[in-house]
């Protein structure tokens, strides 16, 4: 367990300082918002490859409330377990922004002002959470788990640039952005609409990609027959 607790919280940690470190470097490279953003989904695409690919096979690669909530409704995983690898991720986070804060030589933590509401990037957000748990389903079902460092992280990739949210999906990371007023960050008030929207994606994501993955486990049985 302290092996699988480590990797939640260190592949968060991780995550989170990418997430905020490329988009403060992007700012100081380009005042071009579209080079901004796509500097900052390059570099979030390449690491979450990485850690899924290297951390999976220790802890699941989860580094996502979301997704830990989905292994526990589906009885993959105990409350107990969950609720563990949920607090490593938040500490991860929050961890991640201060480390990426203090790279760029900013203060640990200080509050973001970018504020983000609206139901229109609320929808963004269900839209792109409910995508990364519904392929997450559909892989395990068919058996491709394998492939997921490649699948997930270009789902993930896809949606900053195609959802009008920019992709958080993930509660934690999106806790710890709230610690940044970097290009990465989001406004304290605005987080709480944030993840109540990936819950709800969450939710929709796993009933749809469990559904599917069902009917084609049964498909193949009938097959088989």
């Amino acid at each position: 367990m302290l092996r699988k607790l480590t990797a939640e919280f260190l592949g968060t940690c991780t995550l989170v300082a990418v997430v905020v470190g490329s988009g403060t470097m992007a700012t100081t490279m380009s005042e071009d918002r579209g080079v901004e953003l796509l500097i900052n989904t390059i570099s979030t695409i390449f690491a979450l490859a990485i850690l899924i690919l290297v951390l999976g096979p220790i802890s699941g690669a989860h580094f996502n409330p979301a997704v830990t909530l989905s292994e526990m409704a589906l009885k993959r995983i105990s409350s107990v377990q969950g609720a563990l690898f949920i607090v490593a991720q938040f500490s991860g986070g929050v961890l991640g922004t201060i480390i990426a804060n203090l790279m760029f030589k900013n203060p640990a933590l200080f509050q973001s002002h970018h504020v983000r509401s609206g139901a229109n990037l609320w929808l963004g957000e269900v839209i792109a959470t409910a995508g990364l748990l519904f392929l997450i389903q559909v892989l395990r079902g068919q058996n491709k788990l394998a492939f997921a460092p490649v699948v997930l992280a270009g789902w993930i990739g896809s949606a900053y640039l195609f959802t009008s949210s920019t992709s958080f999906a993930n509660p934690a990371v999106t806790f710890a952005r709230g610690f940044t007023n970097t290009f990465s960050g989001i406004a304290p008030r605005s987080i709480t609409g944030f993840i109540i929207a990936q819950l709800i994606g969450a939710l929709l994501g796993t009933l749809l990609g469990n559904f599917l993955s069902n009917t084609s486990n049964c498909s193949k049985e009938q097959e088989n027959v």
